[in-house]
């Protein structure tokens, strides 16, 4: 018998309270960390994003296009595809068009879309907006079955569950966002790096943590700024989780009387607000926590971003930095999380696991693309088969179609006739009696083949994966070229970072170069003392073609600054040189830098440090287009391991020599012509580092800048052509002139001299080595080679064969040494 409580039950089932709150939360959890929170690891976008993005493509507001109403954006996201807030929906897309908040902007905004300042934007209905370029990299091939379509909200459209990027978004814009008891926090990237790190694993699949490292070198954020030390960077891309410490760019400028210093801020730390850190540092100087300083102001406008710090006379701007790094937002520290969406669940990554999941999600995007076209090629070259029999029974067809009733009847009997599939018969009888004409016909026969190559080539590709990874390294490299760009952030040491050079003894080192570009290290014990007249030892065992054109005595804690003819600065410290036999030539300097195909170094510049007691140092930098540039010595105290700009390069020119120079040298450039100019240093401002320079030197039509000679003395000036000839010249005879003039004669060029070499600075204790293209070397005294007139042309320095030039010529000391390792005449 049933009683009532029992239809009851059966309509109102128990349910326990905790499994119903249990399951609740968990279904809620996971809807916010998968459909919500966090970015998927392979186009680096949350549901939100990705809406935004397919809204806008569908809407058709490309780059190329007008601009659209926010709100019109914002409605179809949010109506179409994410039934949420117009107010979440919005803020989204004005993020995206933020370029101090994303390292590549996805949107392109017009009107104002909020500041540094921590101004809000506009309203949706005053702004405008757009894709961006970069934004077709990330939604391309998106009709070609690329990615899986998903029902929207209500089952009425249907958008992507993924985007077929070929951007690594997730690192390169990084991402944040607070899930159910787990938070993502991914800082950008250099697009330039990131690509080069996919680029070396698909070559080395095997690439560990620690040489990616040596390609990504950290995060770049959009506002700059700096980065201190690498532990957290290192700890970060080796496990998924690290801390990093960012710091405001700042530069000190002094006054007119140049008793009063004031501290300039031109880049902060990333997400920081700079009107609430001006605001901090004027309470700090209110509250008299800060004594120091005058006066705060804001300079900032379109030009860029400059705070003002005036200090009060006398004070060391260097102790106010360090209080305000300790105070204020000056200073602050990025937690690093790389927790991303995998196969809908989230995991922590290192670098390498992130790379080779976009890797993967690159190959099967290639794959389906190359499947969907195939398919469509094979459904095109189906009807042109069925257009070539109908072209090719021409007659027959014809009369087949007028004797016919009606289409379906003549459908039918094409098919019969010449079986024909459904699809070829209609489209023979949707033909137009254009396409009977000769030409049109010679056309769908040539269309027909160049279908059938297609298949051929995408059937490869299918059946080949190394053609589908090297499709993907292709489009890489497209990618690089296209939008990839030089860091904004820079990464410095640590001030209480553990430095390899905490580790390493002050010693004194002999430092040797090689003409042919060899450099070795050698502590300056190995080459000891001896009395007046000893013989000396070896220091580089002779090899034909080779000798030791520098040689430097530098301490191990000393930096060595290598100029390139691409206009890069390179550092190493001595203790990084490679050490080696004492006799041995070292190791090859492209090697040790590292250097580009065709890049070369053209002038080593030993350091002994950047602190304040060569603060009025200066680089001089000389291209063999005549361009000169002189740069401060402190420009160049941040080392990057992969190089920095030292001087932009016009097409075509490149570094011929660079200089140290004391604030009173003057500076001596010789051409390819013989024509040299004599002017003093003042005359070049000085310029920041990636400067492309002033003219030092108008040249004549075809005439380049061979060499570049600080001079130092009274010493003669030896000039040598490519014919064999030479001659030294009093320092005097060259007169002093004013920069960017066309120059005097160092040397008459004629036919029997040839075009002049190169040009240095001698004396009589120095020895030269002349080198011709076929290999013969000349060593000899320049005592023997009197000082002349500076307009006549020259004696004979070496006797060269017929066609045969010097390419070369280098100048050492007069050669004392013996093969014998312990010889000497003095006594011990």
């Amino acid at each position: 018998m049933t009683t009532e409580n029992d239809n009851v039950k059966e309509i109102f089932p128990t349910i326990s309270v905790e499994k119903e709150l249990q399951k609740s939360y968990l279904d809620y959890a996971m809807s916010v960390i998968v459909g919500r929170a966090l970015p998927d690891v392979r186009d680096g976008l949350k549901p939100v994003h990705r809406r935004a993005l397919f809204a806008m493509r569908e809407l058709g507001v490309f780059f190329n296009r007008p601009y659209v109403k926010s709100a019109r954006i914002v409605g179809d996201v949010i109506g179409k595809y994410h039934p949420h807030g117009d107010t979440a929906a919005y803020d989204t897309i004005v993020r995206m068009a933020q370029d101090f908040s994303m390292r590549y902007p996805l949107v392109d905004g017009q009107g104002n879309f909020g500041s540094l300042d921590g101004d809000s934007a506009a309203a949706m209905r005053y702004t405008e907006a757009r894709m961006t370029k970069i934004d077709r990299e990330i939604v391309t091939d998106l009709d070609k079955e690329t990615v899986d379509f998903v029902p929207n909200y209500d089952n009425s459209l249907n958008e992507p569950s993924v985007m077929p990027s070929k951007i690594p978004n997730l690192l390169v814009n990084g991402s944040s966002g607070i899930a159910v008891g787990m938070a993502t926090n991914i800082p950008p990237h250099n697009l330039t790096e990131v690509i080069d790190g996919l680029i070396g694993m698909i070559d080395d699949p095997n690439v560990t943590v620690h040489e990616l490292m040596s390609i990504i070198t950290g995060p770049d954020f959009p506002t700059g700024a700096l980065i201190c030390g690498r532990a957290g960077i290192r700890e970060a891309y080796e496990t998924g989780r690290g801390v990093i410490t960012m710091r405001a760019l700042t530069h000190v400028e002094k006054s007119k009387g140049g008793k009063r210093e004031a501290i300039i801020i031109t880049e902060v730390p990333y997400q920081q607000n700079k009107a609430h850190l001006v605001e901090k540092i004027a309470l700090l100087v209110k509250d008299k926590r800060i004594e120091s300083i005058s006066e705060v102001r804001d300079e900032s406008d379109r030009q860029g971003l400059r705070v003002v710090i005036e200090l009060k006379k006398d004070e060391n701007a260097d102790v106010v930095i360090n209080q305000l790094y300790k105070m204020t937002p000056m200073q602050k520290s990025f937690g690093i999380n790389f927790l991303a969406i995998v196969n809908n669940k989230p995991e922590v990554l290192n670098i390498k696991q992130i790379l080779e999941h976009f890797i993967s999600h690159r190959k099967v995007i290639v794959y389906r693309r190359t499947a969907f076209e195939l398919r469509k090629a094979e459904e095109k070259a189906h009807i042109l088969e069925g257009l070539n029999i109908a072209i090719n029974n021409l007659d027959d067809v014809v009369a087949l179609i007028k004797a016919s009733r009606n289409p379906q009847e003549a459908k039918e009997e094409l098919i019969a006739r010449y079986s024909l599939s459904d699809i070829q018969a209609q489209t023979i009888l949707d033909m137009r009696l254009q396409r009977l004409t000769g030409l049109e016909r010679e056309k769908i026969a040539a269309e027909y083949e160049a279908i059938l190559k297609d298949i051929t080539r995408l059937k490869e590709i299918l059946a080949d994966e190394n053609l589908i990874t090297k499709i993907i390294k292709d489009e890489f490299l497209e990618i690089r070229e296209t939008y990839g760009d030089d860091r904004r952030t820079e990464i410095i040491e640590a001030v209480d970072e553990f430095l390899p050079e905490d580790l390493i003894a002050p010693e004194d080192m002999v430092v040797t170069v090689t003409h042919s570009g060899y450099i070795k290290r050698n502590p300056a014990t190995l080459y000891r003392s001896q009395h007046r007249g000893g013989k000396g030892v070896k220091g580089v065992k002779n090899i034909e073609e080779d000798f030791v054109s520098s040689l430097y005595v530098a301490s191990t804690l000393d930096t060595f600054l290598f100029f390139t003819n691409y206009g890069k600065v390179f550092w190493r410290k001595v203790y990084q040189l490679p050490m080696a036999g004492r006799t041995a030539r070292g190791k090859a300097i492209v090697n040790l830098l590292h250097l580009a195909e065709g890049e070369k170094v053209a002038a080593i510049l030993p350091v002994s440090s950047f602190d304040d007691e060569n603060m009025e140092k200066t680089i001089m930098m000389v291209t063999k287009f005549g361009r000169i540039k002189k740069t401060s010595l402190q420009e160049f105290r941040r080392p990057l391991r992969k190089g920095k700009r030292a001087l932009t390069i016009r097409e075509g020119d490149e570094i011929i020599a660079a200089h140290i120079l004391g604030g009173d040298d003057t500076i001596l450039m010789m051409t390819r012509q013989g024509l040299s100019i004599h002017f003093h240093e003042s005359d070049i401002r000085t310029m920041g580092r990636t400067a492309a320079g002033v003219t030092g030197m108008r040249l004549r039509e075809a005439d380049t800048v061979v060499s570049a000679i600080v001079v130092s003395s009274d010493d003669s000036i030896l000039v040598v052509t490519e014919n064999g000839y030479g001659k030294r010249s009093p320092i005097g005879e060259y007169r002093i002139q004013k920069r960017g003039g066309k120059g005097i004669f160092g040397i008459k060029q004629s036919e029997r001299n040839g075009d002049v070499i190169v040009a240095t600075q001698v004396d009589d204790e120095v020895e030269i080595i002349l080198i011709s293209d076929r290999g013969k070397m000349i060593r000899m005294d320049l005592s023997t080679v009197r000082v002349i007139g500076r307009t006549t042309q020259g004696v004979r320095l070496i006797n060269l064969d017929d066609e045969e030039k010097v390419v070369g010529m280098d100048s050492v000391a007069k050669d004392n040494s013996t093969d014998e390792d312990e010889e000497s005449d003095g006594e011990e």
